[in-house]
């Protein structure tokens, strides 16, 4: 879920604040892996430059008004390491993952009284991903935390949470009642968990996060969250009516979670027709929604340039999403690749800003579009590392070929942030996600004014 954009094209306005024309780009070769990997390192070098966890007086891993976003940029930088095998960011990586750990589950104590289940979830598939790419678990920081029993602890925290006062099941989008989002059910939040059970079922080999992964799917079809005939996703729906409407936006990344769970499912079930069927569906109907001319868009908000900074990632996270369903699900590899090349290219065309590289957001008019920030540097990132599968075909690791990260199947029993009193809803409240990202147009463009300008 995400907040809706309060100042259309503000992005844009920032163009009359810069000096400069666009003189550098991206030079990507689609077919070359040297090439591939020089465009992610100049666009993760610019999103690392928004990062300022590693800095005397800041906070590793946390962005404060948009803390789910350091999920985002760590997922980015895993894959990118992992493809590229350039160590430069690890350092940050490692501290800020275990830095924002909690008791073992993603709940810090700085933000845990305001978070979502969406929010949450995205920190337990960057821990996820860390043990599926053997990034090593980190021994010198925090509490020490392996990857593995983070995932395992979000996994834990969040099936307590499962909510069969209403609807018959399902994961609320946020956790408290007090949070505007408390009474709806949302896709994000759920197919995020049931990726989650998909992801921790195929790495430890364990039936429990599959059966939990198969009701969570279940659950969501018979709701009016996902359609297994038409194979759309709906964005949520309320528990005030008992999940008898949706609210029907159609989002990149609602479609992409349940397809990468259910690419999980079919290489855990060694091809079941169930879930490759669940597979094309979503796949197909993925690339009708949010294609334009081969090239990933976010149709709701790119082509009116209304895009939040949450709206911004979500074509990256679908790009990586992508690249690991062609490797867990080989029919699906020469229908993907060709979309994450011509996406990749048109991406690369985008980064011709401000005489720095800087990537714009409409990657289909290949060409910079004025828009600037860390959010569009990660799905840049997040496309160009994408097509490195082109050369490296080795599917995420499991438990028994090759993964190392120590497990814990009861990490995370100790939270308490269960809730049961539903509460108020307005209007209002109903656009949301992320968690509260709204900023003040003034300090905003004042902020990135002084970053672009060097002040």
């Amino acid at each position: 879920m995400h907040l809706p954009h309060p100042w259309p094209v503000l992005k844009g306005l920032l163009v009359t604040l810069l000096l400069s024309n666009a003189v550098y780009a991206i030079d990507l070769d689609i077919s070359d892996e040297q090439s591939i990997k020089d465009a992610a390192s100049t666009s993760a070098y610019a999103m690392m430059t928004y990062y300022k966890g590693n800095e005397t007086g800041h906070i590793p891993g946390a962005f404060a008004s948009k803390w789910w976003e350091g999920a985002a940029l760590f997922l980015a930088l895993l894959q990118y390491w992992h493809f590229t095998g350039d160590t430069t960011y690890n350092d940050n990586l490692r501290v800020g993952l275990e830095w924002q750990a909690g008791d073992d589950d993603y709940m810090p104590t700085n933000y845990s009284s305001y978070i979502g289940n969406d929010d949450q979830m995205f920190w337990g598939l960057a821990a996820m991903t860390a043990a599926e790419l053997k990034f090593a678990d980190a021994t010198d920081v925090g509490d020490n935390y392996s990857w593995l029993s983070l995932a395992q602890g979000v996994f834990n925290s969040q099936i307590k949470r499962w909510d069969s006062t209403t609807c018959d099941g399902g994961l609320r989008w946020q956790i408290w009642t007090y949070e505007s989002g408390y009474t709806m059910k949302n896709s994000i939040s759920n197919g995020g968990l049931f990726q989650l059970a998909a992801r921790l079922a195929r790495y430890t080999e364990t039936d429990t996060y599959a059966n939990w992964a198969e009701k969570i799917w279940d659950w969501s079809v018979s709701s009016p969250l996902l359609s297994n005939s038409t194979w759309n996703v709906a964005d949520s729906t309320e528990t005030t009516n008992d999940c008898a409407t949706q609210g029907n936006d159609q989002w990149s990344y609602n479609y992409g979670t349940y397809l990468m769970g259910a690419a999980y499912m079919y290489n855990y079930t060694n091809g079941s027709s169930v879930w490759l069927e669940a597979v094309d569906g979503l796949l197909n109907k993925t690339f009708e929604h949010f294609l334009n001319d081969d090239i990933l868009e976010e149709k709701l908000c790119e082509p009116t340039e209304v895009c939040n900074d949450n709206e911004i990632l979500f074509k990256g996270l679908v790009s990586s999403w992508l690249s690991f369903t062609a490797l867990l699900v080989p029919s699906t590899y020469d229908t993907i690749l060709p979309v994450l090349q011509t996406s990749g290219q048109a991406a690369a065309k985008s980064c011709t800003g401000h005489d720095n590289n800087t990537c714009g957001v409409r990657w289909y008019k290949s060409a910079y579009d004025g828009w600037i920030g860390m959010e569009e540097e990660i799905s840049a990132t997040n496309i160009f590392v994408a097509n490195m599968i082109a050369f490296d075909t080795s599917a995420p690791v499991t438990s028994s070929t090759g993964g190392n990260s120590t497990s814990d199947p009861t990490a995370g029993e100790n939270d308490t942030s269960t809730s049961t009193t539903e509460s108020a809803i307005t209007t209002g409240d109903k656009a949301g996600a992320g968690i509260l990202t709204v900023v003040f147009v003034s300090s905003w463009v004042g902020l990135m004014t002084w970053t672009i300008l060097g002040g």
